[in-house]
């Protein structure tokens, strides 16, 4: 390669977005296509990808492991709900635990997951750990996918300040070829298959470089055995747990019944304003206002022992404003919450003021005529 050409490219050379938002992108992709519900992430550092995954709606749990403690400590806040969480739950449910280790090391609480991803970890590792890794991720762990990034070496001689490695704690940078190497050993000994690919795209005339971080993506050929897991299943935990929040979700019952419990006072406030401004409008004329009465009493001498059926509009009867459960139920939200009409009843008994028989909400508006 010719050196000004090189020192000319060390000049320029500017990734947009930046290369650590380009590698967590690719794995948000990635859980995009396929949907993972348990995603671990090793050497999670400051927590920044777990950050990101957690927004996507197929997971529900995620765990972090990193050998320092400090610097996942300094970021783990950033992974707790918010009050908006609690305000308005989500459907799905999802765990985040972070846990201190060495990824060297073999617990329990890593596994069962679907995805792990190790993004500029392998580098980090010492030679000794280097060769017990492959055991604890693809043997141990075994999840469906796994997702290494590493630096190419081939592509440091176009970044500028680079002399040996890009980070002083860096054991080792491979070429495309060693990391190949290396790769395709690991899935065969393992039963996975692999596809390479990268992120950081080299300048125009320098493909052979390859991308500035390179990427192996493993999948598992065959299902992990219940009993195989079991079997290498070590007796204690050698992870601390430092960190571990719980959202809120609809999948528990006490967030379920609030989240119903607001949804059918919300609707039954909106169809009794829609059914008192119909109410004002047949007031203006005298004979519309008669018919209205009519119906009023109508439901009155029924009062007490009224059976609310299926369709029965919203009627008033004297102050008491009465919402039929069934109108409520037709309304998308409190349909999607509860399911079934039972559970919609059981969901709201002691907890809304009902009709004797327990078929319709009731509103007293007489403090409401007064203050009209």
């Amino acid at each position: 390669m010719d050196k000004n050409f090189k020192e000319e490219f060390r000049q320029i050379i500017k990734f947009e977005p930046p290369l650590y938002k380009q590698r967590h992108q690719f794995v948000k992709d990635l859980v995009e296509k396929y949907k993972p519900k348990k995603v671990a992430d090793l050497g999670c550092a400051d927590c920044s990808l777990l950050w990101m995954l957690k927004f996507c709606s197929c997971i529900e749990v995620l765990a972090g492991l990193d050998i320092c403690a400090n610097v996942m400590k300094e970021k783990m806040h950033t992974l707790s709900p918010l009050p908006v969480d609690y305000l308005q739950p989500s459907e799905r449910s999802l765990t985040i635990t972070l846990h201190h280790g060495s990824v060297a090391h073999k617990d329990p609480c890593m596994l069962g997951f679907d995805l792990v991803t190790c993004i500029e970890l392998i580098e980090h590792l010492e030679e000794s750990e280097l060769k017990k890794f492959p055991e604890v991720v693809f043997g141990f762990m075994a999840p469906s996918i796994v997702v290494i990034s590493t630096p190419n070496s081939e592509f440091n001689c176009l970044l500028p300040r680079v002399m040996l490695y890009r980070h002083p704690d860096h054991k080792f940078e491979w070429s495309q070829a060693e990391f190949q190497s290396w790769a395709l050993e690991t899935a065969r000994c393992y039963d996975y298959s692999v596809e390479f690919t990268g992120v950081g795209h080299p300048p125009k005339g320098m493909e052979k470089v390859g991308f500035c971080t390179q990427i192996g993506v493993f999948f598992r050929k065959c299902p992990q055995t219940g009993e195989s897991v079991q079997s290498e299943k070590p007796m204690e935990a050698v992870y601390k747990t430092v960190f571990k929040a719980v959202y809120p979700s609809l999948k528990d019952e006490k967030y379920l019944q609030n989240a119903v419990i607001s949804e059918v006072i919300f609707t039954a406030q909106i169809i009794k304003h829609r059914l008192m401004s119909k109410r004002e409008e047949y007031s203006d004329d005298p004979e519309r206002k008669s018919k209205f009465q009519l119906s009023m009493d109508y439901f009155s001498d029924y009062l007490g022992k009224l059976v609310v059926e299926k369709n029965m509009e919203p009627f008033v009867s004297g102050n008491v404003v009465y919402i039929p459960l069934t109108t409520i139920f037709s309304f998308p939200k409190v349909n999607r919450l509860c399911g079934t009409f039972e559970k919609l009843c059981k969901l709201i008994a002691g907890k809304v003021t009902l009709s004797s028989d327990g078929s319709a909400v009731m509103f007293n508006i007489e403090h409401e005529n007064e203050e009209n």
